[in-house]
């Protein structure tokens, strides 16, 4: 059995690093063979698995500092049958990577918008005049990076031990307890290899997401007041625009129960709802433990 993991790339991403850390235990299991495949983008990553060219796609889902990644909310929405297998939490400590001597020399800095907004305090002591860019990953940005002296680019420690580059700070996001938290996704929860995924562990989450039928007063908190009467917690909600008219919304939610645990709650939900999507029920675990 040959399971295909894709993430965003290139090599260097916390994506890969949090892809690589599950595909080492996934080849502790016999029979089992696995490899990483990286692509530009999460979409893409997602893509991959609702089009059967990988088994299982590994993709940031929230930031300790920055919140979620609408990408990958977004896409979830729009693509049927992915099915989230697990999460996995996974410490980030940002490192300035360059081959400028010297911060002075700096003139430009690339990363992913994420990683630049958490170390935005960082960047406004240090390099205060430099040109903040964006890019699709924390590493893309590493492949040229030897050939300009006067640019730097912010990743991981890791990433800058595969690109042989310098680093010249470290532990540079503004909060120290900073961390990503990632879904293992895979196609749905029946396809072959990815039972093992979970790893037999009892799932404490679920997600899903959901749209209402009109912007009427109550409508929202209707939908919710499902959980709360049933003594159900939500650890997140948020809303993102449906991309049909201003000032719809779809609602994304995380519930600390099993979707057996909730079944009643998601019934009753559908009184009050358009259209729900239940992206699977879960384990999280700590990359650290892993």
């Amino acid at each position: 059995m040959t399971i295909l993991i894709a993430h965003l790339g290139p090599p260097g991403t916390y994506a890969e690093q949090a892809a690589f850390f599950y595909l080492n235990w996934l080849k502790k299991m016999p029979g089992v063979e696995a490899s990483l495949c990286p692509y530009p983008t999460i979409a893409q990553s997602l893509q991959a698995v609702a089009t059967n060219q990988a088994q299982l796609a590994v993709v940031p889902v929230e930031n300790s500092i920055e919140g979620s990644v609408s990408m990958t909310m977004d896409t979830l929405w729009q693509l049927e049958t992915l099915q989230i297998q697990l999460a996995l939490v996974l410490p980030i400590s940002h490192t300035l990577i360059s081959c400028a001597d010297s911060l002075e020399r700096i003139q430009t800095v690339y990363s992913h918008s994420q990683a630049l907004a958490q170390c935005q305090g960082w960047l406004g002591q240090f390099l205060p005049n430099v040109n903040l860019i964006p890019s699709n990953s924390t590493a893309e940005a590493l492949q040229g990076l030897k050939q300009e002296v006067t640019t730097a680019a912010i990743a991981s420690s890791r990433a800058a031990q595969l690109y042989n580059l310098p680093i010249l700070a470290t532990g540079i996001n503004d909060y120290p307890d900073n961390c990503t938290r990632f879904w293992v996704i895979s196609h749905s929860q029946k396809d072959a290899g990815v039972q093992i995924s979970s790893r037999a562990i009892a799932p404490t989450h679920t997600s899903i997401a959901f749209s209402l039928p009109a912007n009427l007063p109550g409508a929202l908190a209707k939908a919710l007041q499902v959980f709360a009467h049933l003594g159900i917690n939500l650890s997140r909600i948020e809303s993102r625009p449906t991309k049909r008219s201003l000032g719809e919304y779809l609602f994304f939610i995380d519930i600390e129960a099993s979707a057996t645990q909730v079944q009643t709650a998601l019934s009753e939900l559908s009184n009050y709802t358009e259209i729900i999507k239940v992206f699977g029920s879960y384990s999280v675990t700590l990359i650290d433990n892993f």
